[in-house]
């Protein structure tokens, strides 16, 4: 079975909660539906669909901290005054994670496509200019870029890692597979963390990403 692990960084990231309406809180650890559309959007693939059976085993590397922003919202609730001016603006408070770093395992699981993502995101990472894509690789929202995308390396190998490993009564209730039309479909799963080290997620942190929904 493909296996390939990965190191990933960003300065700042916002994971929000699909609970958060005004405030826009952030969860504290990485969705895996997040992470999957990463790794698709780093080899250049917008179905989500083609790489379902993939299996992560995804780990924190840091300690992020909590930070909280302020911007300016817009929205359309009266059409007869432009775009950011009086109802057609509101204030946001947002929190952000300050210095994510992330491994990431990719496995082949029952991903029927070929070649499967683990294999693409070697020849991506190997081969940059074989890749076509657009945009920039984000963590979450677009705005929030990643600052480093690369094979795990092998003096990183004993780095101790919390590992998100499903588990029905853990502390996270994770997005698994996202609806993005509405939330009917959004699939979760429940984790909790676990102490180990980059090179060897445990046995049962890996996370299958399928759907019974299709697009």
């Amino acid at each position: 079975m493909t296996t390939c692990a990965c190191y990933l960084a960003a300065p700042i990231a916002s994971f929000r909660s699909p609970w958060a309406r005004e405030y826009f809180e952030t969860l504290p650890v990485p969705p895996p539906s997040t992470i999957y559309g990463l790794l698709l959007s780093a080899v250049g693939e917008p179905n989500r669909l083609v790489h379902q059976g993939t299996e992560l085993a995804i780990g924190l590397l840091s300690q992020p901290t909590r930070a909280r922003i302020f911007r300016t919202l817009w929205r359309i609730k009266d059409h007869h005054v432009p775009f950011g001016h009086g109802e057609n603006k509101r204030p946001d408070f947002q929190e952000l994670l300050i210095d994510v770093r992330l491994v990431v395992h990719v496995r082949t699981g029952s991903d029927p496509h070929q070649p499967p993502l683990a294999d693409r995101i070697r020849r991506a990472l190997e081969q940059p200019a074989s890749v076509e894509r657009w945009g920039a690789l984000a963590m979450g929202e677009s705005t929030h870029l990643v600052d480093e995308f690369r094979f795990l390396h092998t003096a990183e190998a004993q780095l101790p890692a919390r590992w998100l490993v499903p588990d029905d009564r853990g502390p996270f209730a994770l997005p698994l597979w996202a609806d993005h039309v509405g939330s009917k479909g959004t699939q979760f799963v429940q984790c909790r963390l676990d102490q180990g080290q980059a090179d060897s997620p445990p046995q049962f942190a890996w996370i299958r990403i399928t759907s019974n929904q299709t697009d």
